[in-house]
């Protein structure tokens, strides 16, 4: 039997309907729709007819064109939020979800996930922006794992470097889930958050990447921005609303890591987005006034305008860690630098402390900054990547960016993360630039935008997978809480 799905638009304000886009053999369809945070409050259920449509040969990239089974009435007394919609026909089950934006009364802080990296790996359909494509539409199911995942969540922290021995892709294969599901998506990252912050007594709004583009006004009434997990790809235009939004006093948290690596191009209609990635030389804007579009890193130097700007921190200065050949015999954990700040109020940590090690919360990608050795023997950073002048460092942890000789079955027919960081920056792949960028630092770090707000970057993806340790809950708390206010 055959059933898939997906919702449009993904994100609504209260009282906006919601176009359910089924395929499937089955005469009938069960739909409940579940508001999932501190519990799971179902807010809608329904029978709903369908038909078998053809899955365009493009769908990856253009979507798969379906006509609406449905409408899912979005009532004008739904919490912004995150809504699971749950498919089932017999034994088969299908997933797809849709985003309440915040109403007219707001909580003091709003989860922006990450749904343009949730899409840049999703495989379903055809390729994604790891196997080969260039543009991905919205418009179409998420393969298997990247909304739902049997616990426990499979990790991608594993030791071995070549890829097709990775742990997490043993693990998932087996189970009939996405090989790419491990690193993107709702349940792995922002899912663990919103369900702890909730029942740890935090009120939280909700809204996608897009959102950021197409309604800005999402953010107003906020005092704290936040990034969960593995928030990878932004637009132009999401970093002038997010630069806008601290200039103006707002404050952000950015608990995630790999963050703000790739600059996107949306649609028009922001039905998909388009990134070159590595192979950026093809991007047709490349040589033109708006080169600046480009959709190669952000630390790129024709682009001009590097992430440590917007959030203080670069993947170009930090890699992996504990995953792959990335550090791997790391420990993850963080070490203590400037325990006086107040993050590290009431954890009892001193100088030289570690903290993170049972959950191993420095782990896959991870983002760091230039940094020497200031006079007090404690690292600053030198501010050569674009970081803020007021940037402190206040933890850090190895980290590595792999090298093509040291992947060779992931970088066979191209640069590794190592010679491709160094060619983005510099233009070449210079004995001196490949050293300075090969072995780098997670970095736990934080800055205040003169005039306006503050800035906590945690620069690692599985920050919130470490939610059940003490220290980790308490530095966690006082981010929140302050930043909060």
């Amino acid at each position: 039997m055959t059933l898939e799905a997906y919702c449009w638009p993904p994100s609504v304000a209260p009282g906006e309907p919601v176009s359910l886009h089924v395929s499937t053999d089955a005469r009938e369809v069960e739909v409940e729709v579940a508001r999932e945070g501190s519990g799971r409050e179902v807010v809608h259920r329904a029978r709903v007819r369908a038909e078998l449509h053809p899955t365009p040969e493009d769908a990856s990239s253009h979507g798969c064109r379906w006509p609406a089974a449905a409408e899912i009435p979005v009532g004008e007394a739904w919490r912004s939020g995150y809504y699971a919609v749950t498919l089932t026909a017999g034994a088969e089950r299908a997933d797809a979800y849709l985003v309440v934006r915040p109403g007219r009364e707001r909580a003091p802080a709003i989860l922006v996930l990450a749904t343009n990296t949730w899409h840049a790996y999703n495989d379903w359909g055809g390729p994604s922006l790891y196997t080969g494509g260039t543009r991905v539409s919205f418009e179409r199911p998420f393969a298997k794992g990247f909304l739902v995942k049997p616990e426990p969540i499979g990790r991608m922290m594993q030791p071995v470097p070549d890829r097709e021995a990775m742990g997490f892709r043993n693990w998932a294969r087996p189970l009939g889930l996405s090989d790419w599901c491990g690193g993107a998506g709702w349940f792995t990252y922002e899912r663990t958050f919103v369900r702890w912050a909730e029942r740890a007594g935090y009120r939280l709004d909700v809204a996608i990447d897009q959102d950021l583009e197409e309604h800005p006004e999402v953010l107003e009434g906020h005092r704290l921005y936040l990034s969960v997990g593995h928030d990878e790809y932004w637009s132009w235009g999401m970093r002038e609303v997010f630069d806008a939004f601290v200039a103006a006093g707002g404050n952000a948290a950015i608990l995630s890591g790999n963050t703000c690596f790739w600059q996107v191009r949306f649609d028009p209609d922001h039905r998909g987005m388009t990134c070159y990635k590595y192979r950026a030389d093809e991007d047709p804007v490349l040589g033109t006034p708006d080169e600046r579009r480009l959709t190669s890193c952000w630390s790129d130097r024709r682009i001009g305008w590097p992430e440590t700007r917007s959030i203080g921190l670069t993947f170009t200065r930090g890699g992996y860690s504990r995953y792959g050949l990335g550090a791997p015999e790391a420990s993850g954990a963080y070490t203590v630098h400037r325990p006086e700040h107040w993050v590290f109020q009431g954890t009892g940590l001193g100088e030289g402390d570690t903290f993170g090690e049972a959950d191993a919360i420095v782990a896959y990608e991870v983002d760091g900054c230039a940094m020497t050795t200031g006079p007090d023997g404690r690292p600053v950073p030198t501010h050569v990547d674009g970081a803020p002048e007021t940037l402190e460092i206040l933890a850090t942890a190895p980290a590595h960016l792999w090298a093509q000789h040291e992947q060779p079955s992931r970088y066979a027919d191209e640069p590794g993360e190592l010679e491709s960081a160094s060619m983005a920056i510099y233009g070449d792949t210079a004995p001196e630039h490949l050293a300075e960028l090969a072995d780098g630092h997670a970095v736990l770090g934080a800055f205040r935008v003169p005039g306006g707000g503050e800035v906590v970057n945690v620069g690692v993806t599985d920050w919130v997978l470490g939610l059940g340790d003490p220290t980790v809950e308490r530095i966690t708390r006082n981010i929140l809480d302050r930043l909060s206010r």
